[in-house]
């Protein structure tokens, strides 16, 4: 993707790649002509579609190419448990961290915000505010983005299969108690970004019935109740003690395992 700056006057339009060359710092665009740009990566492969995106005074121009896949088999698999302290936890113990991108950020909205109620409307000084605001959310939205693509990138890199729970998250955001901390942490951009980047590496992404992860034993299958406030996984039955979490990556991918056999 490359990006440039200009008047926003149109949101989307599609240019033919037929008239497309990139040379250094400059795209060359059919009806559009020479423009200067910041480059984020390489081209690589044959351009086969060019999409022009104009958002908040800035054009992005995506282009996306035909490559050959590179599948580099490592044979593990992974179950992968969403929270909100941590983004994702993993079966092997691994735990990312979940940035909260937009809690940190609250203070300066609030404070655009303010200033924005206070302007007149139809103002040049409100128009001025105002695409202040949408920029710092643009800028909390791609920060939470860059995250879940590098968390994703690593979870291709090292597992051929990665399952997490099918959790419908529109039902969930309806607890206003939670709400922000959901749309904070970004779980199906999570799930999303894995799953488009499994599926070009030749790799797999399974779903799974989320029910009861949390409370199921991992070892032995006994159901062991216990608050959100419990955080860590003691089975009377076995014995077995870890992390609450953890415990439910394990079940998570003990269920794909299983709906993987059942199909075969």
């Amino acid at each position: 993707m490359s990006s440039f700056q200009g008047d926003e006057s149109l949101s989307q339009f599609h240019v033919s790649t037929k008239r497309i060359s990139l040379k250094g710092k400059y795209i060359t665009l059919s009806k559009v002509g020479s423009v200067r740009i910041k480059l984020h990566r390489q081209m690589q492969g044959a351009i086969k579609t060019c999409t022009v995106i104009a958002k908040n005074g800035w054009y992005y121009v995506c282009l996306s190419c035909e490559i050959e896949t590179q599948t580099r088999a490592t044979g593990k698999r992974i179950g992968v448990d969403l929270g909100l302290k941590h983004l994702a936890i993993t079966s092997d113990g691994n735990f990312h961290d979940a940035p909260k991108y937009l809690r940190k950020s609250e203070r300066q909205l609030k404070k655009l915000q303010r200033i924005v109620s206070r302007r007149k409307k139809g103002s040049n000084r409100r128009k001025k505010v105002v695409a202040l605001l949408a920029k710092k959310h643009e800028y909390i939205a791609n920060q939470r983005r860059n995250n879940a693509h590098q968390v994703s990138r690593q979870l291709i890199n090292h597992y051929d299969l990665i399952a997490f729970e099918d959790l419908k998250i529109t039902n969930m955001v309806k607890n206003h108690h939670l709400a922000k901390s959901i749309a904070d942490v970004g779980w199906s951009q999570l799930v999303q970004f894995t799953a488009y980047k499994a599926e070009s590496a030749g790799k797999r992404v399974v779903l799974v019935e989320p029910r009861n992860t949390s409370q199921q034993c991992s070892n032995c299958d006994e159901m062991v109740k216990k608050t959100l406030a419990v955080r860590t996984h003691r089975c009377p039955s076995c014995g077995i003690e870890c992390n609450r979490d953890v415990n439910a990556a394990k079940n998570i991918l003990k269920r794909a395992s299983q709906q993987l056999s059942n199909v075969s």
